[in-house]
C-alpha cells in the first residue's frame, strides 16, 4: 500500500453512516470491513516503519552512545503526519476499492 498517496482525512471529520450502510446495507458489517482492513493497514504501516528505523539501530546498548539522528527523526515525524489506518479503511470503503467475502452457512442445507 502507498500511504503517501492516500487520500484520506489528516483530521477527524464527521461522517454520514447512511453513505456507509449503503456499501453492505448493514452498519455494522460496515464497520467490521473498516475495523479488519484498518488492522491490516496498521500492520503494514508499522513493518514499513520498523523496516526503515532498523537501519539506525545500535548495537551497543550504552546510554551515553544514544545521540539524536536528524534522518530517523525526519522519517517519524512523516509517518506521524499520515492519516491514520482508520481514515484509510473509511476512504476505501466508500469508494469501493475493499470488499469481503462472506463465508456460506453451511446449516441451510
Amino acid at each position: 500500500m502507498d500511504f503517501k498517496n492516500s487520500t484520506a482525512e489528516k483530521t477527524t471529520i464527521t461522517r454520514n453512516t447512511d453513505e456507509m450502510e449503503a456499501k453492505t446495507e448493514n452498519i455494522y458489517e460496515s464497520i467490521v470491513m473498516m475495523s479488519k482492513r484498518s488492522n491490516q493497514l496498521s500492520i503494514e504501516l508499522k513493518e514499513e516503519l520498523t523496516a526503515k528505523l532498523a537501519e539506525f539501530a545500535s548495537t551497543t546498548d550504552n546510554l551515553e552512545e544514544i545521540f539524536e539522528n536528524r534522518e530517523q527523526i525526519e522519517i517519524s515525524r512523516f509517518y506521524e503526519r499520515l492519516p491514520k489506518p482508520v481514515a484509510i479503511a473509511i476512504q476505501e470503503l466508500l469508494n469501493d476499492n475493499i470488499y469481503a467475502r462472506m463465508p456460506e452457512d453451511s446449516s441451510e442445507a
